[in-house]
């Protein structure tokens, strides 16, 4: 069991270039449809190292790093969030969207 000590030791918070987003739709392939906290919509990928370690489903909220190419189209899945963790989000006044 994990204490809330743990919790917060693996916690990852969006920087400058990030935004938490909440998954809509999963498209397979490692690709979904994410709605970001900026407005957009964008379709992201799970990027390779993650891939095995991260299992992303319809409504877990995530952290996605816009493509330089295509920032407001397209971008990749850094992190997923457990429960506990969006429920510090939205103490902290990261998380504004509901899931």
């Amino acid at each position: 069991m994990k204490t809330e000590v743990d919790i917060r030791d693996g916690m990852v918070y969006p920087n400058k270039n990030d935004i938490l987003g909440i998954v809509i739709k999963n498209y397979g392939e490692t690709r979904m449809n994410i709605k970001c906290q900026d407005g957009e919509t964008r379709i992201c990928r799970v990027r390779g190292k993650m891939k095995k370690r991260m299992w992303v489903r319809e409504g877990d909220v995530v952290l996605i790093s816009p493509w330089d190419f295509q920032p407001s189209e397209k971008g990749d899945i850094i992190f997923r969030y457990t429960r506990n963790q969006v429920y510090l989000l939205r103490e902290k006044g990261f998380l504004s969207i509901e899931a």
